[in-house]
């Protein structure tokens, strides 16, 4: 096993492991501490199934459902029925008329995993089936919310060390209304659990923003309005270059990453290119200082 640095602010490929294989003890340590070391892990011409890949995140800790079955929807999670409950299908693709997964073609604005419920997930396991051409958007960018934190000015920094903020989990994360959501026009009116804006990761023990997603996010204790000018000063600070790593996919790769210190976001594509991941993912403890 062989671990090589990214040329950015956090994460590393882990080269010389056929993740389709169990793994030792030993081995899993090793990767579980370059994961904590390295909060986005990439895993080159991987080809799992949904049982492999669920196999490897288990390593990780237990299995969560995704967010289409953790809120319960009404109208069900929108996958083929031959797909396991812990599979989150993130595709585009449309057969025989209905759609095969979530998200569709759509700019994925950045976020954190299904930080909307009380108990987040921990760790993403993300794997691709099929991509369009390189060169043809679809990227994957993630943000280094360990270093963010570090690097907040003193002023900012002291506003937000004992605040929480709620996450609403009424629109997906490329600005869809759900189904069983309302729209409200006051965010501190919405529903959602409220989360610290600094948590403590449970494992490394440091410290990292957690912001969740920006649209419809609020501020406990604040003013609508003074909560927005809060916010936008965060998501400001957070999302600069300094603390962005950019993924290029190729086929077959296997990307983790912590929902606990890292925000993501994709780009758009052309709709009329297939695009099809399988997603798994860990579950996580309530955030806390």
């Amino acid at each position: 096993m062989e671990l090589i640095r990214f040329n950015a602010p956090h994460g590393a490929e882990i080269r010389n492991l056929d993740l389709s294989q169990p793994m030792s003890e030993e081995t899993v340590e090793s990767v579980r501490s370059a994961w904590h070391e390295n909060p986005v892990l990439l895993f080159r011409g991987q080809n799992l199934d949904d049982q492999q890949l669920m196999a490897l995140a288990r390593n990780f800790g237990e299995l969560e459902l995704p967010p289409s079955r953790l809120l319960k929807y009404s109208h069900g999670s929108g996958q083929k029925e031959d797909v396991p409950p812990e599979i989150n299908v993130i595709s585009n693709i449309v057969e025989n008329g209905k759609k095969i997964g979530q998200l569709g073609a759509e700019e994925a604005k950045w976020h954190t995993d299904t930080g909307f419920v009380e108990k987040p997930p921990a760790g993403s396991f993300l794997h691709a089936k099929e991509l369009p051409p390189e060169g043809e958007g679809a990227n994957t960018s993630f943000l280094n919310l360990y270093d963010a934190y570090e690097a907040l000015p003193d002023d900012l920094r002291e506003q937000v060390e004992d605040r929480w903020s709620k996450h609403d989990p009424s629109y997906t994360s490329d600005g869809v209304l759900r189904k069983d959501f309302r729209a409200y026009s006051d965010p501190s009116m919405g529903p959602g659990p409220c989360h610290p804006l600094v948590r403590e990761h449970p494992e490394t023990g440091r410290k990292a923003l957690y912001l969740g997603r920006r649209f419809n996010s609020y501020v406990l204790g604040l003013t609508v309005e003074d909560s927005e000018e809060l916010l936008d000063r965060l998501w400001a600070h957070a999302t600069q270059d300094r603390f962005l790593y950019e993924h290029v996919w190729s086929l077959g790769d296997v990307l983790i990453w912590d929902n606990r210190c890292v925000m993501h976001r994709r780009e758009a594509f052309n709709p009329n290119m297939r695009r099809r991941m399988h997603r798994a993912q860990t579950a996580g403890d309530r955030p806390f200082r």
